[in-house]
């Protein structure tokens, strides 16, 4: 398997981006010195064709095992929100799933996930950007994919706040347990922005 290099990361035109993206390796020497002292495995889900993104932060243990996004509770989650059935929200033809880091980070010394690497995001997210000519509806999922798209501030401040940004963009929480008690305290959640969010979605992939 090819191995990219910080200088060489894109440099690779013979194969298509999703497959250079998974001979990435920049990230080698720091997955190693983690707690999970773990490989790379990016893992790169979309196509062309896809009209909707949903960024995401990186994938998790189960993610990294599986090679597949969102195979454990935060996707169950996630696709409850978005009222989508499996086949639908893995066909890559229709929805691409692009975290901010394609690997799993690691976890820190206390077992927490670590945060996804600025690294993956610059060398990229404008290839991944540029090879998604028709996305029209893009979701941002936590922290990280929140702060790219839109700029500085609080996740929930930012999310209370969608109507400023649909119905092209559409800033979550991430789908994780966390966010079970966060939506005791904001019942818009549910009520406003998750019907307003599916009714969208669905209009776009129907179309």
């Amino acid at each position: 398997m090819p191995v990219c290099g910080q200088a060489d990361a894109a440099s690779l035109p013979t194969l298509p981006l999703v497959d250079r993206i998974g001979a990435c390796r920049l990230c080698e020497s720091r997955f190693a010195a983690t707690a999970t002292a773990h490989e790379p495995r990016p893992v790169a889900w979309f196509d062309a064709p896809a009209r909707v993104l949903i960024a995401g932060q990186a994938p998790g243990t189960r993610v990294h095992a599986s090679g597949r996004p969102f195979t454990d509770p935060s996707g169950d989650r996630l696709r409850d929100w978005l009222g989508l059935d499996h086949a639908t929200f893995y066909d890559r033809s229709r929805i691409a799933i692009v975290p901010m880091a394609f690997c799993f980070p690691g976890l820190d010394a206390k077992g927490s996930d670590l945060p996804p690497p600025p690294l993956c995001a610059a060398t990229w997210r404008a290839p991944v950007m540029a090879a998604l000519p028709h996305v029209r509806l893009t979701i941002l999922l936590g922290g990280a994919a929140i702060r790219w798209h839109l700029g500085p501030g609080r996740v929930m401040d930012l999310a209370a706040d969608w109507r400023r940004h649909a119905p092209a963009l559409w800033p979550l929480p991430h789908p994780s347990w966390r966010t079970t008690a966060l939506r005791t305290r904001a019942p818009w959640l549910d009520t406003d922005l998750l019907p307003a969010l599916r009714d969208a979605l669905h209009k776009v992939l129907d179309d």
